[in-house]
């Protein structure tokens, strides 16, 4: 079998069993069972992370190659013959391919250490989705003995045409908070409103008056997302309800928007307080940074990409992404890159991410896997 199919098995494979972030046992072990293979020493890093070296035959720099492996909690409805074997879970967002794209470049680079100066890390981590991954390996000393120089991520695209790669320079992806609420008023008939107090129609005013923040207290030119997906409480039809629960997310790109947000929602919820005569608790927390590419590392990445791919098939990103990525806390640590991989060839292949129907071109990703050895070995030699 080629490296080119093997890419693709490899792929298939963990598709076909995917698990959810903290439980990747099965994915880890497979991960492992192909470093040996390939001859690669690794360690186990917390219970599901796993962190492979190349250490090449000269002394030089030291790259990190991050792929994540968890699954989602959602049912696959593709029909293709390695459909997902676990009920409710599905690798929905393409991490299946982040792990075979790098499991192909570490093959690849393993044939050449004797000609690299310098070494590769591989970091295979788990719980992306739950954005708590990527710490779990830096607090197990994953960017550590050696230190790391540079660290690159890829993940695929369904909206970047198959063979084609995504550069974005500066910021890419937004920061995320979540929020819980839970407002307390007090039951009463539904035909005697007056006797009760509304914990639902101040969460509905409070839900309203959360959009006032953009468009009207943030800066129109620095985007802002707030949403809502979960809502949870009353008792009856005709029932005043007295406690309710709301769950959302903010996205921001920049840490002074994301102050001004947080404060706007606490001081709204405290006039819904009193407006409504209920209580609120609020649990804010700041799930992960905005992914802001390192600017020398993300020239370095679009001129081996130049070489590799050509100009036709590289496209310039001119906008962030709001959605998270965690990815982003390894850049605080170490100058970096994340790109994106072009996957989209038909309309099986162009279903967004979290889908129950997101497939990818496999074909794509032996490419990306040499672009990754590519790029690893111009900047480890140099040349």
């Amino acid at each position: 079998m080629t490296i080119e199919n093997e890419i693709i098995q490899i792929r298939r494979h963990i598709h076909k069993y995917p698990e959810t972030g903290g439980n990747e046992y099965n994915t880890a072990k497979f991960i492992e069972s192909k470093l040996k293979e390939f001859k690669i020493p690794y360690k186990r890093v917390g219970k599901t992370g796993v962190v492979g070296i190349i250490k090449g035959a000269k002394p030089g720099k030291t790259v990190a190659l991050r792929a994540d492996m968890d699954a989602l909690p959602v049912q696959e409805d593709n029909t293709i013959e390695y459909k997902s074997k676990n009920s409710g879970v599905m690798h929905a967002c393409g991490h299946d391919a982040h792990v075979a794209v790098m499991l192909g470049a570490a093959k690849f680079l393993s044939k050449k250490k004797d000609n690299l100066a310098g070494n590769v890390k591989f970091l295979f981590q788990p719980s992306e989705e739950t954005s708590d991954g990527a710490e779990s390996l830096i607090k197990g000393g994953a960017l550590k003995n050696p230190e790391v120089d540079m660290i690159l991520g890829a993940h695929v695209c369904p909206w970047i045409k198959s063979g084609k790669i995504g550069i974005k320079y500066g910021e890419m992806m937004a920061a995320v908070d979540k929020l819980k609420i839970s407002f307390e008023g007090e039951i009463a008939h539904g035909a005697y409103p007056h006797l009760g107090k509304d914990a639902l129609a101040a969460a509905a005013i409070f839900i309203n008056s959360a959009q006032y923040v953009i468009s009207r207290e943030s800066d129109p030119a620095d985007p802002v997302v707030i949403t809502f997906g979960k809502i949870k409480g009353g008792d009856g039809y005709n029932i005043i309800c007295e406690n309710i629960e709301i769950e959302g997310t903010v996205r921001t790109l920049s840490n002074k928007t994301r102050k001004i947000v947080k404060e706007s929602i606490i001081r709204k919820l405290k006039a819904v307080e009193i407006a409504c005569g209920v209580k609120y608790k609020l649990s804010y927390k700041a799930v992960g940074s905005p992914l802001i590419n390192t600017k020398e590392i993300t020239k370095f990445c679009h001129n081996t990409a130049k070489e590799f791919y050509g100009k036709a098939d590289i496209v310039i990103l001119e906008k962030p992404s709001m959605g998270g990525e965690d990815f982003a806390e390894y850049l605080h640590k170490v100058p970096g890159n994340f790109i994106y991989v072009g996957t989209s060839k038909n309309k099986a292949t162009s279903y967004p991410w979290h889908h129950s129907n997101f497939n990818i071109d496999e074909n794509a990703l032996p490419k990306a896997a040499k672009y990754i050895e590519y790029t690893v070995e111009k900047f480890l030699n140099g040349n």
